[in-house]
């Protein structure tokens, strides 16, 4: 199976260009306003109209409103939504979009507990838990993660070119999402970094 691959926070749409051209999947952008990679609906169309055919955008929330979804919805008319904060199940149902839910890993979480009533999300992505929500590049211990998660996992938290294959043989997610990891300065990605991330991410998958 091929690893799929997004890399999040994209601000400019000369990196949403570069991660195409690598070879990614997705590129997320960010409605989170606390967020150095926080974008308006505006620069977010920017970089929408820049990439070519076939890679989705997805856009990050972190408990927003009803309101703030459906403007981006109506303006930036991303392939997909990803939810990171205390949302219910039918508030990410509710926009007729399809959605991914994350889970910040710690000790002591019971993941499936936590993400079962999100059974309608396209999938679940998995990302350490930090006091800031997401783009710190600090990874979780894998070994939280229990066998037999009945939706399609992304794993994400301090992923980089270093670890990915091991994550990806270890775990074998439906893809992976990365952020800080191919970025220069906060929201500043580097497009060589970018090409090393996903030549490892297709090493592990042979």
């Amino acid at each position: 199976m091929r690893t799929r691959v997004k890399i999040c926070g994209i601000t400019r749409p000369a990196d949403g260009l570069a991660a195409a051209h690598a070879g990614a999947d997705a590129i997320g952008l960010v409605f989170y306003p606390k967020s150095p990679r926080y974008l308006s609906a505006e620069r977010a169309i920017e970089i929408r109209d820049a990439l070519p055919p076939f890679v989705q955008t997805v856009a990050l929330f972190v408990n927003a409103d009803a309101a703030q979804v459906s403007q981006v919805l109506g303006r930036v008319k991303p392939s997909l939504l990803q939810f990171h904060g205390d949302e219910t199940p039918e508030f990410c149902g509710q926009f007729g979009v399809p959605y991914v839910k994350a889970a910040r890993v710690r000790q002591g979480l019971d993941l499936i507990e936590y993400l079962r009533p999100f059974s309608r999300a396209a999938a679940w992505l998995l990302d350490s838990f930090v006091e800031a929500y997401g783009g710190v590049g600090e990874r979780f211990d894998w070994s939280l993660v229990p066998q037999g998660l009945e939706r399609p996992i992304i794993l994400s938290g301090g992923l980089e070119r270093g670890n990915v294959a091991e994550a990806i043989r270890r775990l074998r997610p439906w893809g992976v999402d990365v952020s800080s990891g191919v970025e220069s300065a906060k929201g500043i990605k580097d497009g060589a970094q970018i090409a090393a991330f996903i030549a490892e991410v297709r090493n592990a998958d042979v």
